[in-house]
């Protein structure tokens, strides 16, 4: 039995080992993944406006324009800005996956599989990609 309100707040928030607990944690692991597609989709956006402002304004005469490296600048900004979220949104879903695995809730994430999906690998690969972006970027210019 339960007495003091310090003793409540240890029992509120226990990991019990259910069915019902495990397909909770199966929930937030699919919602962890869709969020991570999320990051994805959307630095693949930046990455790709990015790279299209700057070749547009190349081959349509910027030069002719008063700020004629404004769009280069800006499609540079827009290329970083997809790659940094791509970093973080990594980052982040690492974490979170560690933390989902370990400590009371290792008992309901069930026994071995795979730590990281296909998602976590193609991060991985759109970094490199949008790194190159920004690099084939700067150095035709430079």
């Amino acid at each position: 039995m339960v007495n003091s309100p310090a003793d409540l707040g240890q029992h509120r928030f226990q990991v019990k080992t259910t069915s019902d607990s495990h397909f909770a944690w199966l929930r937030t692991r699919l919602a962890l993944e869709r969020t991570m597609m999320s990051w994805v989709r959307t630095a693949i956006a930046l990455i790709g406006f990015g790279f299209t402002i700057v070749q547009f304004f190349d081959r349509f005469g910027a030069d002719q324009a008063t700020r004629p490296l404004a769009a280069f600048y800006f499609g540079l900004l827009l290329i970083g800005a997809g790659v940094v979220a791509l970093v973080v949104s990594g980052w982040q879903y690492r974490a979170v996956i560690h933390y989902l695995k370990q400590g009371d809730f290792a008992p309901i994430a069930g026994v071995g599989g795979p730590t990281h999906t296909p998602v976590y690998a193609i991060t991985i690969i759109m970094i490199f990609i949008g790194v190159f972006a920004f690099l084939a970027v700067v150095t035709r210019v430079l």
